[in-house]
């Protein structure tokens, strides 16, 4: 069976004490619980159900030849499951023997007497890391190739396979689309793989971003002018709308286009047909505009800043690009995407990441998306000293996403609880603010959740 059995993961307690066992079994509620009072039993379920997680009593009564069993099953366990995550329990003046099974490969231990809210933290964060570590494996092996999506878009997550399968159901329609979505989640790269997409694919793809061009320069540019229309017009010159005919011109951030142009603009779209700056004569330009925003059009809609009416026009058809935070697993994805883009000229040496420098870039909220990653992975490129890629080099914070700082990560509650926090965050994201899906999401119950936000104070 696999490590989860339903919606609940597997926990294997490997415990001699029948009250413990009743009280251990009790109080995982989140888990599918599995009771083993000794070695033998403990290896049986391991090769039939495969947990993920093991709670080891190191005082298992030893064999008759004087081995101590906790030993013998903790090394039975990482023979056969070497990346199962063991957390061995330890009684009074057993410090020495639980230090040498971590040095054995034991993931953690926890002294006895037992706390189950204290216990039940290292468990969950067993969990949590080891379903990293399966999801960093399966991406590894399956290579970047094998997420490419439309435009050469690199994506694992299903919200962003769900927005690919929308352009391209879109592309054969002569429908004007509007992306809309933060700076850096790849709008441009969409936009293209929509224009290859499409029956315009033989034709141009012209790209024009409004933003970065100065209001008196940004007519000419999309429209053209003629020889003599200005000063310094010292040639005719085509604008941006009629090198896209036959093809599909891309607007990126419309939303800069001041409100003078927009009325041109509009005429445009209303009469396929242009006139450039200077000139009298019409000009019929066959073109689909694809366009793409990080502002908010309705609140510039409502405060007289951009026109309703090309709004409609610009938006047939309207894209919402989901942010890398929100793309669960492509931080990891895309971060191997460009170290092995980037590594070959700039650092040779450099093979992959560290796992402590991958944990980092799957938990971080990265705001300025794609771009902001990509930036960070090859600046880490070229300060590694080794083969692997470590946190530091990619200059990211020890402390959890609300700054705390490394002197409380030197504390193992306090790392739990950032790694918590953090998990508890991207799963209420995703879920919309649904405690129930979020739970379901974080493989725990909903009293579980709930307890958690108010033991964290955390808002639902």
């Amino acid at each position: 069976m696999s490590e989860t059995s339903g919606d609940k993961p597997t926990l294997l307690v490997v415990e001699d004490d029948p009250g413990l066992q009743a009280q251990l079994k009790w109080a995982y509620e989140d888990y599918r619980v599995l009771i083993a009072g000794d070695h033998d039993s403990a290896i049986d379920m391991l090769r039939a159900e495969e947990p993920a997680v093991v709670t080891l009593d190191l005082g298992l009564p030893p064999d008759p030849d004087g081995t101590r069993e906790g030993f013998r099953t903790l090394s039975a366990i990482l023979e056969m499951k070497p990346d199962t995550k063991v957390i061995v329990v330890s009684g009074h003046g057993e410090r020495a023997s639980a230090l040498s099974a971590i040095a054995s490969g034991a993931w953690d231990f926890y002294k006895k007497p037992i706390d189950i809210d204290e216990l039940g933290l290292i468990v969950r964060r067993a969990f949590h890391v080891r379903e990293l570590e399966t999801e960093n494996a399966r991406l590894a092996a399956l290579g970047s190739g094998d997420h490419r999506v439309l435009g050469g878009m690199i994506t694992g997550a299903p919200v962003m396979q769900k927005v690919a399968r929308t352009i391209e159901r879109v592309a054969g329609l002569d429908v004007s689309v509007m992306l809309l979505g933060a700076s850096g989640t790849g709008k441009e790269l969409l936009a293209r793989g929509l224009h290859e997409a499409s029956g315009r694919r033989d034709g141009a793809f012209v790209a024009i971003n409004c933003a970065a061009i100065p209001e008196n320069l940004l007519e000419s540019e999309l429209f053209g002018h003629e020889k003599g229309a200005f000063t310094g017009a010292v040639k005719t010159t085509e604008g941006k709308i009629e090198l896209a005919h036959g093809g599909t011109l891309f607007l990126d951030e419309v939303g800069d286009i001041p409100l003078p142009l927009q009325v041109k603009l509009l005429r445009f779209l209303q009469e396929r047909t242009i006139e450039r700056i200077g000139g009298r004569k019409p000009i019929a330009v066959d073109t689909r505009i694809v366009c793409a925003t990080h502002r908010n059009l309705d609140a510039m809609i409502a405060a007289g800043d951009f026109r309703d009416d090309l709004y409609y026009r610009l938006a047939e058809m309207v894209v919402k690009i989901p942010a890398l935070s929100d793309r669960a697993g492509d931080s990891v994805l895309l971060a191997r995407h460009f170290l092995h883009q980037y590594a070959p000229d700039m650092n040779p040496g450099v093979r992959g990441f560290a796992p402590d420098a991958l944990q980092a870039i799957d938990e971080a909220a990265w705001p300025g998306n794609v771009r902001e990653l990509e930036n960070r992975v090859k600046r880490a490129v070229i300060m590694a000293d080794g083969k692997l890629v470590m946190r530091e080099d990619l200059d990211m914070p020890v402390g959890d996403e609300e700054g705390e700082g490394e002197e409380a990560w030197l504390n193992l509650r306090s790392a739990r609880e950032a790694a918590d926090r953090v998990a508890i965050r991207r799963a209420m994201r995703l879920s919309e603010g649904n405690i129930s899906h979020a739970a379901k999401l974080l493989g725990i119950s909903r009293p579980t959740l709930y307890d958690l936000l108010k033991q964290y104070r955390m808002q639902a």
